[in-house]
């Protein structure tokens, strides 16, 4: 087919746009959305592209009701989309829950800005980590994606609806008003370069009695689509394999809600990524996410530059977590900063991996400013003087 952008080669775009374009590639086919500062730019993308595919973008009354329309969507077989900010993705947190629980694959993307409440629209912020993760109610798991560059944020988009559809799950992409505001040098590759899934669907009727059944031993059930004959019950409430609700069967809510927690857990190995720069002999490690790793970076090459034996560990998901990892690289470090734009939230996941094997400090800025590298070469410096 011919997209409404070039394929196969590099464009100047923003973070924003970016993520509409790789949506669109990775087979995204409806988009429900509310207008808000710094994400109304992907709403405007999809909006202007979807039409041209034979896609939908709606603009819902609000972001409650524009996730209710992803989820919606997806049962019918569409590989769905929303985006927001702040108070938008605080909204979407029941919705969320619901699609946890139900086992619906959508690709959820937060540009965070500063909050909370209204606070700073139009700035930058990492504040919104530990709300993707607990924000919805309940014991559950999911996957979030922390996106660095224009071009992370392009090839974390198609890995999204990837993890989605392969673990049958919602996946968020949290990025920020940086990234998403952001001009870069992007490659967006040819479909034929493109590895895409799919979710599996039902191969008989017999599985598709078992929409919520670990029907074939690797905790991902086949997902039945509305519209193709088959009689599916979804629901929010405790449900057995056959969707049937079952509130007040403890064994029934224990099975489900481990399954849905070990299907994402029980795989991070394949869903976790990081990655490092000078941590063979580092004795000073910093561990950042999103736009901040940018400063972290350049700020270990400052510091080596002055004899400080200094290494980068930058995450690009955040959930799930591979405290495993932390505990090892502690073990071989005196110390770790963390770095981020809040008041100290991955911190308390690298301070819980390294399990005391190193002293962990945070380097904390708010104020919709990012870290600059000089900011985080003096704070280290002075520790170490």
């Amino acid at each position: 087919m011919k997209y409404p952008f070039p394929v196969g080669q590099v464009d100047f775009i923003q973070g924003d746009e970016a993520i509409a374009r790789a949506a669109i590639l990775a087979g995204c086919r409806f988009y429900a959305g509310y207008p808000i500062t710094p994400a109304s730019e992907i709403f405007e993308a999809m909006s202007l592209y979807m039409p041209l595919v034979d896609g939908v973008s709606i603009q819902m009354e609000d972001e409650i009701a524009s996730l209710a329309a992803v989820i919606g969507a997806s049962w019918t077989g569409a590989k769905a989309m929303t985006a927001t900010s702040g108070p938008g993705f605080s909204l979407m947190m029941e919705n969320l829950g619901y699609a946890i629980m139900t086992e619906t694959p959508l690709v959820l993307v937060n540009v965070q800005r500063s909050g909370p409440s209204t606070g700073q629209p139009t700035l930058a912020a990492q504040g919104d980590a530990m709300q993707a993760i607990w924000g919805t109610h309940g014991d559950h798991s999911l996957i979030v994606l922390t996106p660095a560059t224009v071009q992370e944020a392009f090839d974390m988009t198609i890995r999204a609806f990837n993890l989605a559809e392969k673990y049958r799950t919602p996946v968020i992409l949290l990025t920020d008003a940086e990234v998403g505001h952001m001009r870069e040098r992007v490659y967006a590759p040819h479909p034929d370069e493109l590895e895409l899934v799919y979710r599996k669907l039902p191969v008989n009727d017999e599985e598709a009695k078992y929409p919520f059944g670990d029907v074939h031993g690797d905790l991902v059930p086949p997902m039945p689509i509305f519209g193709k004959g088959y009689r599916t019950y979804v629901t929010g409430l405790t449900h057995d394999e056959r969707g049937r609700p079952r509130t007040v069967d403890a064994e029934v809510h224990e099975r489900l809600i481990k399954r849905i927690v070990a299907k994402i857990e029980n795989n991070k190995k394949d869903i976790f990524d990081y990655e490092t720069y000078e941590l063979d002999d580092a004795e000073i490690v910093l561990v950042s996410f999103g736009i901040v790793a940018r400063s972290a970076m350049r700020a270990v090459k400052e510091l080596r530059k002055e004899g400080i034996k200094a290494g980068l560990l930058k995450l690009n998901v955040v959930w799930p977590f591979d405290f495993e990892l932390i505990e090892k690289i502690a073990e071989n470090a005196e110390r770790m900063y963390v770095a981020e734009m809040n008041l100290g939230q991955v911190y308390h996941l690298i301070k819980e991996g390294a399990n005391g094997k190193a002293e962990v400090d945070l380097i904390s800025k708010i104020g919709g400013e990012v870290h600059t590298p000089g900011e985080i070469v003096e704070r280290i410096k002075n520790d170490l003087r």
